[in-house]
């Protein structure tokens, strides 16, 4: 049975037990600061377990992707060397939200293994919490035989998602995947035997644990279980490891391609094989959902097994980039169930090769520092490396601390990980030093939780009366405010728009008999009020009071044009760059737009010039705006774009903007228009104009990158856009004026003007090189032997920074073995450059030390890597004599 017939088995035969099919969420887990990733099927569900109301399906089925890297779950370390664990896995569950419980819920998972799979009931075991004499019972009453029901404790029969969230006792199945039935024993179940295998957790969701550890019992209980698709696929098809089965031997058959060896080569090195496989997975779908390498959070999961990945590589002897060529495999393979991979192919190999090639360009270098510094640290005597090193590798150098534990486990040496959190910790709070936090608005939330959602009528009114029910002040209920005090207040219903989306707040005013309020900020709670920032403006507001709300309605309208205006460039980008071109956060306010989206290299000026043609056509061909209240499941059927990150309930709101809802005659005088027809669909709960005319205009501001695969756009729409060309009209004339030409003729100016700066800097250049090559000759003379080392130290005259680091260079160069250190007086202020050459280097010298200890006795500042360091500031009469001191006093 192939692996694709069993995934549809499973979702089949609970679809035909009235549970609902449901997609699987993308594997960063939506409004969860608790978790880094998806790590079980139930993650989805967490806020339907604590709250049953939210959920309108009373069964479900899902096949989930998760990723187990961190936290409690984490098997990163034993990937490769473990036959059943994975960094990216899928999860089949079946859950019920209230409906059914314990009995069901054991029927069920009897019937689709014993009666569909036909699994030998001679080789199943199952577990079930110390206490829980119910689920003993019902796992009796299936046919399982007494002597295979097994209890044990709560570290392996009682089931918690991390430190809190909903939890309960559970049910496993284990399989016996050894030769000998009559081997078979209790005592191997929930031990290290690997001929047992846990295969199925039927978790009978009872609690809350909160952040104390207290437990609170659910509403109504409901059912999650979560079964490793890789296990049972492995049973199956008769193997003991997961990597033999038809989920990763095409993957491994390609890495042998890739490395032109024969299967010999693989059984030699089978666990860099499988770990190199699993990461390409693991990889593939994490930048599919929009996770693109980089030095923080989930970005710097996805660099690390990267890194690590290609690393192994290597060490397998692959010459050249390949992890692209293995995600194309991955998707090949797996694109047929997730047809995301398929759409963002070329985004995804793109990125990957990126990635490899920027760690393989300094792969070398790191080695060589890492040998530099496990030298330089005496590691290798003492069998640790100290844990500022290993930060150090990973901080400038970019070297993973586990890829630094895994090159030094070879040599028996290893990392002092408590060392590298400290210094990981010290350097956050460097970065967070001189920052101040503000206030969560959710904090309040207590002060105001008995209070009723406020109702939010701003779709279709800037103004509306209502009744003020609470005041803040100064973090106390108050009942009522005065002029010139800071408030937050909340009123029954509002026209106020509330941050969210990426859309900013509205402001205005609330006004009553007695006062007036100016709002500056509406931020809604998870409770649905909407709590409004502001000031007393003047006179009194109390609780009770009826009060007007009003929006600012021209700051509003900016607003509403600069929301659509993203709707309208997202779909832009999508033509004009591919569908992989996704939103990864945007900035709406009155000002301009700001758009960050995925892609892998910056954007042409010919693609930007034909985005922006496309959305000032469909302005000009004045579209319909509309929006609609459906299901979620019924906008996803239609085609609705639901943006990464964001967490959406049963019902959403759907913003279309769409050329194929004109009339006939409509549609034939858009045939007349320069752009194609426009289809944008979006899950979104902003505010927006009625048709794209509103807009008025148009224009790009600018791209540029936010990080590695994560672009950004900035631009202006309406009055913002009017006001962005004029200011830019003003200013070319001013240039005109400047340069003496008239406006038709200053790009031919601009270009005499460049083409001679170019010519001056060419012969500057040359002059420079001149120099540096008389000085290296005068210099060369000077070098003194301290011991066996070479070193040479002179002041020079040379007014320029990095010509004093170019001379530095090509003398170190010339000189091959040896320490130059040379000083100048530039601007006012003294400089120097000090180098090491690798030879020395490798016995301990560093050249950004030397640096550190000339700017003691300059009274400066200094620092730098191993083969190069600078100092500079202070005392220039001091320079000379503090570089003959270092050098030539005492022995080095």
């Amino acid at each position: 049975m192939n692996s694709m017939d069993i995934r549809r088995t499973f979702l089949d035969y609970f679809i035909q037990h009235q549970h609902v099919q449901l997609s699987s969420s993308q594997l960063v887990p939506a409004n969860d600061p608790t978790l880094l990733f998806v790590n079980a099927g139930m993650v989805p569900f967490k806020e339907t377990f604590l709250d049953i109301s939210q959920r309108t399906t009373p069964r479900a089925t899902t096949v989930q992707k998760c990723l187990r890297v961190s936290g409690k779950h984490n098997d990163f370390e034993t990937v490769g060397s473990s036959p059943r664990h994975h960094t990216f896995f899928e999860m089949l569950g079946n859950f019920s939200f209230g409906d059914y419980f314990k009995r069901e819920a054991i029927q069920l998972a009897w019937g689709l293994l014993v009666q569909v799979l036909q699994l030998p009931l001679e080789r199943l075991w199952f577990t079930v919490y110390r206490d829980d004499d119910e689920a003993a019972r019902l796992w009796e009453e299936v046919g399982a035989p007494r002597e295979r029901i097994l209890r044990f404790g709560e570290k392996d029969n009682f089931w918690t998602m991390g430190e809190t969230g909903p939890c309960g006792p559970c049910s496993e199945i284990h399989y016996y995947q050894g030769s000998d039935l009559a081997q078979q024993q209790a005592s191997g179940v929930n031990s290290d035997d690997d001929d047992y295998m846990e295969i199925w957790n039927l978790v009978f969701m009872h609690y809350n644990r909160d952040i104390q550890g207290h437990l609170t019992p659910l509403e109504r209980p409901c059912i999650d279980t979560g079964m490793g698709f890789e296990r049972l696929v492995a049973i199956l098809q008769g193997v003991k490891n997961n990597y033999e089965t038809d989920l990763f031997q095409p993957l491994i058959e390609r890495l042998q391609q890739l490395l032109g060896q024969q299967s010999s080569h693989y059984r030699a090195h089978t666990s860099l094989y499988h770990t190199i496989v699993d990461h390409s997975r693991a990889i593939t779908f994490l930048l599919a959902d929009g996770i693109a390498p980089a030095n923080e959070g989930r970005s710097y999961v996805v660099r690390r097994i990267l890194r690590r990945a290609a690393y192994l590589g290597q060490r397998l002897g692959m010459e050249r980039p390949f992890l692209a060529h293995m995600a194309q495999t991955v998707i090949e393979k797996m694109g047929p169930v997730y047809p995301e991979l398929v759409l963002k192919q070329a985004y995804i190999q793109q990125l990957i090769t990126d990635e490899e090639g920027r760690f393989r360009s300094t792969l070398v270098t790191g080695l060589q520092h890492l040998e530099a510094m496990v030298q330089q640290s005496g590691a290798q005597e003492s069998g640790i490396l100290p844990g500022s090193v290993a930060f150090t590798l990973h901080d400038t150098y970019g070297f993973p601390v586990d890829l630094t534990q895994k090159v030094l486990s070879e040599r028996l040496v290893k990392v002092d990980l408590e060392g590298y959190e400290e210094s990981r910790r010290e350097q956050q709070e460097r970065s967070r030093s001189g920052s101040c936090l503000k206030q969560s608005v959710e904090s309040l939330s207590e002060l105001v939780r008995e209070l009723p959602p406020t109702e939010f009528v701003g779709y279709t009114r800037l103004e509306c009366q209502g009744t003020i029910l609470s005041l803040e002040h100064l973090g106390q209920i108050v009942h009522s405010v005065h002029a010139g005090e800071s408030l937050h207040v909340v009123v029954d219903c509002t026209p106020f728009y509330a941050e969210s989306g990426g859309q900013v707040a509205d402001t205005g005013l609330i006004y009553s008999l007695t006062g007036t309020i100016k709002v500056t900020d509406v931020q809604k709670l998870a409770n649905g009020l909407y709590l409004h920032e502001g000031k007393v403006e003047e006179g009194i507001i109390s609780i009770g009071e009826q009060c007007t709300l009003q929006v600012d309605r021209t700051r509003r309208y900016a607003i509403m044009r600069h929301h659509t205006a993203t709707h309208l460039l997202h779909q832009a980008l999508r033509e004009v760059l591919g569908a992989h071109a996704e939103q990864a956060g945007s900035l709406v306010s009155p000002e301009h737009l700001r758009f960050d989206f995925r892609h892998p290299r910056a954007v042409t000026l010919e693609q930007l010039r034909e985005i922006e043609r496309r959305v000032q056509g469909w302005i000009r061909s004045d579209y319909p705006v509309s929006m609609t209240l459906m299901s979620y499941t019924q906008a996803r059927e239609q085609g609705a774009m639901a943006l990464f990150g964001e967490k959406y309930g049963d019902m959403v709101r759907v913003v279309s903007v769409n050329s194929y809802s004109l009339d006939k005659q409509e549609q034939h005088a858009h045939l007349d228009s320069d752009v194609p027809f426009l289809h944008s669909q979006e899950l979104c709960s902003g505010t927006h104009v009625l048709r794209t005319g509103q807009l008025g205009s148009f224009h790009l501001l600018g791209e540029g990158s936010v990080s590695s695969g994560l672009r950004r756009i900035e631009a202006v729409a309406g009055l913002a856009a009017d006001a962005w060309v004029t200011q830019q009209y003003e200013q070319l004339q001013q240039f005109a004026i400047k340069l003496s030409a008239p406006l038709p003729q200053l790009s031919e100016r601009i270009d005499v003007l460049v083409n001679d700066l170019k010519q001056r800097t060419h012969e500057l250049a040359h002059a420079q090189s001149q120099l540096v090559g008389q000085l290296t000759k005068t210099l060369l003379p000077q070098v003194r032997q301290q011991g066996t080392i070479p070193v040479l130290t002179s002041i020079v005259e040379i007014g320029d920074k990095n010509l004093l680091r170019q001379l530095g260079q090509r003398v170190s160069q010339q000189l091959g073995s040896g320490i130059v250190a040379l000083g100048a007086l530039i601007e006012g202020q003294p400089h120097c450059v000090i180098l090491v050459s690798a030879d020395l280097i490798a016995q301990g010298y560093h050249a950004g030390t030397f640096a550190r200890e000339v700017a003691k006795q300059l009274g400066g500042g200094g620092g730098g890597r191993p083969e190069i360091g600078q100092a500079g500031g202070g005392d220039y009469q001091k320079l000379e004599n503090a570089l003959h001191a270092l050098f030539f006093t005492g022995s080095l």
